[in-house]
């Protein structure tokens, strides 16, 4: 896809929802509805483009310096009339456009990723009592559907920090999907029969990692005593705890008592005595196999056995890592952690406009032509500068020719098998007065 046809689609997206503005404003009959310097769709294309400066800086940039530059004032009234949804139905047409049916079963890695707000006791639904060694704040969950193949964002639901469930939210993601068949793969802490069996209900498949210990789905099966297996189960689950399911949970390959507390959407919640016994079939691989010397993962999956051994099924799951770098570069290359509004609303809007602006940038890039050489290594774009040349396209100051010539010139080695510690951080707030020129 050529840059100016990518942006030729953006700006498809945002002038189509700038041309329904009662569809997303908080006053429809009044918002909007008056010629201003910062037209609806001027706000939109702006927001979306904005970098990590100061707001009038960044107001600067988006009227190129003229003399027409509205006041900072004027930027956050104009864009607390519009709702965040403008920006989630530009993100999804947008996506939607950019999305190629290449044949391939798309492989979709799902995970969350927490984004800090202003604290603000006040909020009751972002804010978090904190812990004994943390203080409390306020945050959103970010839970994403991430294409590997084509590094796009397909989906996203964002939730507020203290109503957060990943689950829930992996549920609404697939339900939502109009993909017809699709592979989704996701660590530890989305492992529940409720999500296999949405999956199942969608006709995709899932990869799963699970946990090896006694409080996860392995625990209660019987399977091979041995370091690596494959097993296939045929489980059977319901809801009632009659004599007959006691005796029948003793095949405990093959049938399962779900607790009334445990979420399952596919089974009634309650059942009389005399209600008919309901069986919901779920049918699944456990499989686990080594990474490393002293090392094993164990996974589940319904992915038929003949065409994905173990060996396959290890290749895919270590390609969930994508997206977790995927979530680097949208927070510290786009400037996710960066926004320019303390209110959740405004926030909102940024997420879903950064959510965008990364899958415009990752469109260009996957079609620079790299010139192929007696290298040591492979070599790829560099992200932060395509973002960078990307940004003064949609500026207009810089020309198609010259914006996949510029992003070929800088790139990176790839370095497979590349291995260190991991060093977990708590998220920082970024304030306002630590900004770039």
């Amino acid at each position: 896809m050529k840059p100016k046809h990518v942006k030729r689609l953006l700006s498809s997206a945002v002038a189509e929802v700038a041309g329904t503005p009662e569809a997303y404003c908080v006053n429809p009959d009044r918002d909007f509805t008056r010629t201003r310097k910062i037209s609806l769709q001027k706000l939109i294309s702006g927001i979306i483009n904005m970098e990590c400066k100061s707001l009038p800086n960044e107001l600067i940039d988006m009227f190129k310096g003229t003399s027409d530059i509205p006041s900072v004032s004027a930027f956050v009234q104009q864009r607390d009339k519009l709702k965040p949804e403008a920006f989630e139905a530009v993100f999804n047409k947008f996506t939607a456009r950019l999305t190629v049916n290449s044949g391939d079963m798309p492989v979709l890695a799902v995970d969350g990723s927490d984004v800090r707000l202003p604290t603000n006791p006040d909020d009751k639904l972002t804010y978090l009592p904190g812990s004994r060694t943390q203080d409390p704040y306020n945050s959103l969950h970010i839970n994403a559907l991430y294409d590997l193949n084509q590094h796009l964002y397909r989906a996203v639901v964002i939730q507020n920090g203290a109503q957060r469930d990943e689950c829930s939210a992996l549920q609404q993601l697939v339900d939502r999907s109009d993909i017809h068949l699709a592979l989704v793969i996701a660590d530890r802490g989305y492992e529940s029969y409720n999500n296999l069996a949405h999956i199942q209900e969608k006709g995709w498949y899932f990869l799963i990692r699970i946990k090896d210990g006694n409080y996860g789905i392995k625990n209660g099966f019987d399977l091979p005593n041995e370091d690596c297996f494959d097993q296939s189960i045929v489980l059977n689950l319901t809801r009632k705890q009659t004599n007959e399911v006691k005796q029948l949970i003793k095949d405990r390959n093959h049938f399962r008592y779900i607790a009334n507390s445990s979420p399952f959407d596919y089974l009634p919640q309650y059942s009389r005595k005399a209600d008919p016994l309901v069986f919901y079939t779920l049918k699944f691989r456990i499989v686990r196999f080594k990474i490393s010397s002293n090392t094993y993962e164990t996974v589940i999956t319904n992915l038929p056995g003949d065409k994905y051994p173990p060996e396959k099924l290890k290749e895919l799951y270590a390609s969930r890592w994508g997206i977790e770098t995927s979530f680097r570069d949208l927070k510290y290359t786009i400037g996710l952690l960066k926004y320019h509004s303390k209110k959740t609303a405004c926030i909102r809007q940024e997420i879903f406009a950064r959510l965008t602006l990364y899958n415009f940038v990752e469109v260009i890039t996957s079609h620079v032509a790299i010139s192929k050489k007696q290298r040591k290594y492979t070599y790829k774009c560099n992200f932060s500068v395509a973002t960078h040349v990307c940004r003064l396209f949609l500026h207009g100051q810089t020309s198609p020719p010259y914006v996949e010539s510029a992003i070929a010139k800088c790139l990176i080695p790839i370095r497979p098998n590349r291995k260190r510690n991991r060093f977990v951080l708590g998220e920082v707030l970024q304030r306002f007065f630590y900004r770039v020129a």
